[in-house]
């Protein structure tokens, strides 16, 4: 498939009354974009980013990267160790979600 120049540099779309917003087509059909797909949106240097992120090593990694720089601007607060309970219980619930995912995929 080629790509049109929408997909090459974006485009321009309205939110609606809703806070919603649509990807063009051209942009979904280049990522591979289907109804129930999961995006991560965030912040980043004063612009939304919209990530793909299907990856849960990524997730992890991202979950750390955050940590740590939510405590590195705050003088009060400790990066949680990899010992945290709350936090290794949030990362084996990723896991178990990342398995299950994967279980039915290869089930379908």
């Amino acid at each position: 498939m080629t790509m049109s120049i929408l997909a090459l540099i974006g485009g321009m779309v309205k939110v609606d009354s809703e806070g919603r917003i649509t990807i063009p087509k051209e942009l979904r059909e280049c990522l591979g974009l289907v109804p129930g797909t999961t995006v991560e949106i965030r912040l980043e240097d004063d612009k939304m980013v919209i990530e793909l992120e299907d990856d849960p090593e990524r997730i992890l990694e991202r979950m750390d990267e955050l940590i740590e720089e939510v405590a590195n601007n705050r003088q009060d607060t400790k990066a949680f160790g990899k010992h945290d309970p709350l936090l290794m219980d949030f990362r084996e619930k990723i896991r178990e979600q990342a398995q299950k995912s994967d279980s039915e995929e290869e089930n379908k």
